[in-house]
């Protein structure tokens, strides 16, 4: 590593020779191997855009000139050039985040890790520039994958408008953004790969729309044939042009002279103009260019050599649904899939290749995938669309007035729900119970173990007259949390040790976090305080048979993975009010604030999310309660 470590900021690029370039970029993957085996994170990404990020630093002038990563898992190589080269606690608590974080340095802009978003940015500090006379380049750096969203075309609509103010896109274009990108607008791409020979071009081509969805063909041969003829089917730069962009490439992604020409090209220009650069995911290291599937996106602690994981954390929540989703495919025709360009991260692919022809991926773009799944619905399918819960916040109007309003039989199936915890604030899936409480008609179910995920999408996918949610965890499942009797829907995971005529505690259990308030329960026992523990099973609506449980204990006790505003707490407090049941309720769960990325485990005890903090607070309400009734009934015997 005798170069990298030498490079302390970018301007220390500035004095090496094109062959100490290529040494450092060498170097530069071999670090990426070796430290991101050890701590897992974004390895394929990384590997793919080592030269193309030298280029970029090279060329402009960080952190006066603003560089922007979409969606910024690609970053790793742009923090080693900023300073940033103790990789030994990535992505864990008081180590570097795993995406741009602006608490780490100037050189980062923006955060925001959804895909899509870095066009609008640009646009904005473009503008922002013009109007305040600064002369700072502003360079956005998107994938191919990323441009499969609505918003990238909302914001290239805007950027063309302005030919004479300054911008620099640069298109990372290794066709995939997960998996390989599909798409009527990947087949665009892929045909700006192929401007060397018309034959050469139909003989890709053939192939490429072959596995393209439905509409891919017409619009292909709309933007490509019928309008603009022979010439775009050679040079289909045109496209891009036509909005009003220039158009530079494609360029060889691993050539850092013919990236530095084309990009000091770019940001002389004086408009806004599209960078094309041709890129490998997984670049330099076999075990991820082997890995067809999405080339080491992201990765566990693996063995360097191999590539294969150190450890196995056992069945995990992702997998369960995804074999229930091939019995269901199996058992009914009408159950269609669709992923947002994340078929294998949300346990979709053994259903696509079971019922290839019924699976449909949308590319990053989960508001269309919603107002799709309305469409099939409406068209007599029923489909699941599974998606991160952290993903499903873009498509929330799409829920509401397009499916919900409709009445559409439509599963949203959303994984990594509640704290996932490594990947920082903007992945954590904290706010779906909240933002969906206020959809009318829409069910949500919380499985809280492997058996209750099979039992509850099953019960989901019944439902054709309303939106369902099933929502579930990130990592490793753990045993089956029996039930010990049933209480209008909801199970009973345990009764009060004692008989007494009315028990405390009421402790309502959401999810995943079942075991930890059977655990709270057995806590509150050794101080004396009796409890029942339920799962609703079914958190929206409240089970009708909550208010009067309810009643029959002195205190309720609401316990979730999702923001306490607006969140399941919330919607019990308010069923109570409604039944004028006027027990104390106290609801535990993340508070409304962005929490940094850290393990789960560290991020529960941080938040005070935890079974030792929520029964000391319990017993405190408790013991309060008995002062208060102690008191009132001295003030009685006095009078």
């Amino acid at each position: 590593m005798a170069l990298l470590t030498r490079i302390k900021g970018p301007r220390d690029l500035d004095r090496l020779s094109p062959e100490q370039l290529d040494q450092l970029a060498a170097e530069i993957r071999t670090f990426l191997v070796d430290e991101v085996s050890k701590t897992g994170g974004h390895l394929g990404p990384n590997l793919g855009v080592v030269e193309l990020t030298i280029a970029l630093h090279r060329v402009f002038e960080s952190p006066k000139d603003k560089v922007l990563w979409d969606t910024g898992h690609q970053s790793y190589v742009h923090k080693l050039l900023t300073g940033r080269q103790d990789f030994t606690r990535l992505k864990m608590k008081g180590g570097l985040s795993g995406y741009p974080a602006r608490a780490e340095s100037e050189h980062d802009v923006i955060e925001n890790s959804h895909a899509s978003t870095v066009l609008g940015w640009a646009d904005g500090l473009a503008k922002a520039n013009e109007v305040l006379g600064k002369d700072d380049a502003v360079v956005a750096v998107i994938g191919d994958g990323a441009l499969t969203g609505g918003m990238a075309w909302e914001a290239l609509n805007n950027i063309a408008v302005a030919k004479d103010r300054p911008l620099v896109i640069v298109v990372n274009d290794n066709e995939r953004s997960y998996a390989p990108t599909i798409g009527g607008l990947a087949n665009h791409l892929a045909t700006l790969r192929t401007t060397d020979g018309y034959e050469r071009f139909l003989a890709r081509g053939k192939d490429i729309l072959e596995r393209t969805p439905v509409v891919g063909r017409p619009l292909y041969e709309t933007l490509h044939g019928a309008k603009k003829g022979l010439k775009d089917f050679i040079a289909p730069q045109g496209m891009f042009e036509d909005l009003g962009l220039k158009y530079v490439g494609p360029i060889d992604g691993h050539d850092i002279e013919a990236l530095e020409s084309a990009l000091q090209r770019a940001k002389r220009f004086g408009g806004p103009v599209i960078v094309h650069c041709l890129t490998e995911k997984g670049r330099g290291y076999q075990p991820a260019l082997a890995d067809e599937a999405d080339r080491f996106h992201a990765v566990g602690k693996i063995h360097p050599d191999t590539g294969l994981p150190i450890a196995s954390s056992g069945v995990d929540w992702t997998s369960v649904f995804g074999e229930e989703m091939v019995k269901l495919g199996k058992e009914r025709k009408d159950i269609v899939a669709i992923t947002a360009a994340m078929l294998q991260p949300v346990g979709l692919d053994k259903f696509a290749k079971a019922f290839p022809e019924r699976v449909y991926d949308v590319g990053i773009a989960e508001q269309h995938g919603a107002v799709s799944a309305a469409g099939l619905a409406t068209g007599g399918l029923h489909p699941v669309f599974a998606v991160y819960a952290t993903f499903l916040n873009r498509a929330f109007d799409q829920v509401l007035m397009d499916v919900a309003l409709h009445k559409c039989g439509v599963t949203f199936v959303l994984d990594r729900a509640g704290v996932t915890g490594t990947d920082g604030a903007s992945h954590n899936g904290m706010w779906d119970m909240s933002i969906l409480q206020v959809v009318p008609s829409l069910r949500i179910a919380a499985p809280r173990d492997a058996d209750q995920v099979r039992a509850q999408l099953r019960e989901a996918v019944q439902v054709e007259d309303a939106p369902t949610v099933v929502r579930f965890s990130k990592g490793a499942v753990g045993p089956a949390v029996k039930a010990v009797g049933k209480v209008g829907g909801m199970d009973v995971l345990r009764r009060p040790a004692t008989d007494a005529a009315r028990p405390d505690v009421l402790l309502v259990s959401v999810g995943a976090l079942a075991p930890m308030c059977l655990e709270i329960a057995e806590l509150l026992d050794a101080q004396g305080i009796s409890s029942t523990v339920v799962d609703p099973r079914w958190v929206k609506p409240v089970d009708e048979a909550m208010a009067p449980l309810a009643e029959q204990h002195r205190v309720v006790v609401t316990v979730e993975d999702n923001s306490r505003v607006g969140g399941v707490g919330s919607a019990v407090a308010q069923a109570l009010r409604d039944a004028d049941v006027d027990v104390p309720l106290r609801d535990f769960g993340i508070p409304p604030v962005f929490l940094d990325h850290a393990s789960r485990k560290e991020v529960m005890a941080e938040i005070g999310l935890t079974a030792p903090d929520i029964a000391r607070q319990v017993t405190g309400l408790v013991a309060k309660i008995d002062g208060r009734l102690e008191s009132a009934t001295a003030d009685a015997a006095r009078d």
